[in-house]
Order: structure tokens, then C-alpha cells, then sequence
């Protein structure tokens, strides 16, 4: 959607309410080639595992008891995360963007859905085709309906017909897109598992950039973030979600996207204006690394022993 609808990431294409959907499209049957060849061709040998890893938010409706709302939110999280996991785990589009984007197409006097479609053959290829999940997950939002009026320019982010909102007191420790809602992240890992079949999950992205660089290295609000995020991932365990791993996001501060070096979301500092790139570790390398040698929050007494 960023590279071929609003043209913020590379390829920087703006070919608005259909090209997404395309990219989506390719990606979803390379995928399945891919989990194919490898299937028929190295596992018996290797024994090794292929899937696939989504970046998703959670959507919260902003009335639980409105109707409209809690559809709304559906709506969020499969035109985000159903997307691309529907096809892989269902064998089809989820239902819901079958039908709004087909409506919209229609509006605009196309023949067709701006949303392509699988052959019976290609939905049977694809599904299935994942031995785990990766799950890539950063904040939440709240969601409401909100139709928007028939436009002649089509786009993915009028296709589904909600708003986003945020909670004013919520932590926004990094950037304006990032809020630190750790509760969000046990909804979507309960979400995966009944919508899914309960696979295989390994969370391959969460973490929080800073804005401001603390000259300490202090980065408090990244622990806080880590542990409620972590925690609310040991809630899901206890609610029967398959989850195996987790991967911190990240080890260093690197190149993010469109906003180059400007978006620190690492555990180490790296001074990008020395030609040595030196590391520095911010203060929650420790608390990280405690973590990591308890496997799980440690007893307050065996990290001072």
C-alpha cells in the first residue's frame, strides 16, 4: 500500500485503488511457490520450516456494544492482517474486502473488483502453504464506521469505510503512528489462533523508536513498552495461543524506511555521524538480556545473586 498507493516506500508508485491489491496478489502466489518448492524439494532432506511474516495493528471498537463498531474493527484487522493470511490459512480473500471492494468497483461502473481473484486451482495451491506465522506487531488503534462518500479515485484506505482513533493517554513514546498499547497484542494473538486454526506463531517484530534521543541512553519508556508487550504475549500462552518465539525489534538502530536513520528502534545506540558506527548499549540491553537468560520476567532475587 506504501509503495504502490501512496507512494511513501519504494517502488514510490501513487496508482491508487487498484495496484496494491496486485502486488498483494503476486506476493500471495510467489509465497506459495516458494512453500511448494521447498516442500517437494529440500524437506524430506532438511527438515526445515517455511512461512510467512505479517505486520498487523489490532482494531478495537470504540463502542464494544455498537454493532457497526465491532464490524468496523473486524474490517480493520482483515484488510490488514486477513489480507495476506486468509488466502494462506483459508485458501481466500477474507469475505469482507470480496465484498466492500467489489461494491465500490461496481460504483465506479467498473466490470470487474478492483480486488483480483484466485482460480479454483490457484486457492487450493495456496492454501496451506505455511508451516508457522510470523506476526510483526507494534500498536493498536480504536475504530469506528465511517462512510466515506463515493469518489471517483479509488483507494485502499477508503475501501473499507472506518476511522482510526487513538487514546489521548495512551504512552507515544515514538512516533505519532506508535502508541504503546501492550493489551492489543494479546486481542490479535487470540484473534490469530480462532481465526486461523491456532498455528504456529512466532512473534518476529515489536518494539518502540524514540523521537528524542536521551543523551543517558535512558531509554525507560522502551522498557516499559517491552514488558507490558511481553507480558500481555505470556497472557496469550496461558490462553492456549501456540506461541514459540519472540524477537525483540531490534538489536540496533538501522535505515527505517522513508524516515532513514531519524527512527531509533534499537537496543544499541549507533553513532551514525562517526565513520565507525560506533554501538553504545542503552539501558534496556540490560533489562532485555535479563529477560532473555530467565527466558521470561526474572524473580526480582535471582538477578541480584
Amino acid at each position: 500500500e506504501k509503495g504502490y498507493e501512496t507512494g511513501e516506500h519504494a517502488p514510490g508508485l501513487k496508482l491508487g485503488g487498484c495496484s496494491a491489491y496486485k502486488a498483494a496478489h503476486h506476493i500471495i502466489k510467489t509465497h506459495a511457490k516458494v512453500w511448494h518448492s521447498y516442500n517437494n524439494t529440500w524437506r524430506r532432506e532438511q527438515r526445515g520450516m517455511v512461512g510467512i511474516s505479517l505486520t498487523s495493528g489490532w482494531g478495537e471498537p470504540v463502542d464494544p456494544h455498537s454493532q457497526t463498531d465491532r464490524d468496523a474493527a473486524e474490517r480493520y484487522i482483515q484488510f490488514h492482517l486477513g489480507w495476506f493470511a486468509n488466502p494462506i490459512y483459508r485458501g481466500d480473500y477474507p469475505e469482507v474486502m470480496k465484498n466492500y471492494i467489489g461494491r465500490k468497483s461496481a460504483q465506479q461502473g467498473l466490470g470487474t473488483s478492483r480486488l483480483p481473484t484466485f482460480s479454483v486451482q490457484e486457492k487450493t495451491y495456496i492454501k496451506g502453504t505455511s508451516d508457522f506465522l510470523g506476526i510483526g506487531h507494534f500498536t493498536t488503534r480504536y475504530v469506528l464506521q465511517k462512510n466515506f462518500p463515493f469518489l471517483q479515485v479509488s483507494s485502499y484506505h477508503t475501501d473499507h469505510d472506518l476511522a482510526e482513533l487513538v487514546d489521548p493517554n495512551w504512552p507515544a513514546p515514538g512516533p505519532k503512528w506508535l502508541y504503546s498499547v501492550p493489551w492489543g497484542f494479546r486481542r490479535l494473538l487470540n484473534f490469530i489462533k480462532t481465526q486461523y486454526g491456532n498455528p504456529l506463531i512466532y512473534v518476529t517484530e515489536n518494539g518502540v523508536s524514540e523521537t528524542v534521543q536521551c543523551p543517558q541512553l535512558c531509554d525507560e519508556w522502551r522498557i516499559q513498552y517491552l514488558k507490558g508487550y511481553i507480558n500481555e504475549i505470556l497472557k496469550a500462552l496461558n490462553d492456549g495461543v501456540n506461541v514459540k518465539g519472540y524477537t525483540a525489534w531490534s538489536l540496533l538502530d538501522k535505515f527505517e524506511w522513508n524516515k532513514g536513520f531519524s527512527e531509533r528502534f534499537g537496543l544499541y545506540h549507533i553513532d551514525f555521524k562517526n565513520k565507525n558506527k560506533p554501538r553504545y548499549p542503552k539501558a534496556s540491553v540490560d533489562y532485555y538480556k535479563k529477560i532473555i537468560s530467565a527466558n521470561g520476567f526474572p524473580n526480582p532475587r535471582e538477578v541480584m545473586s
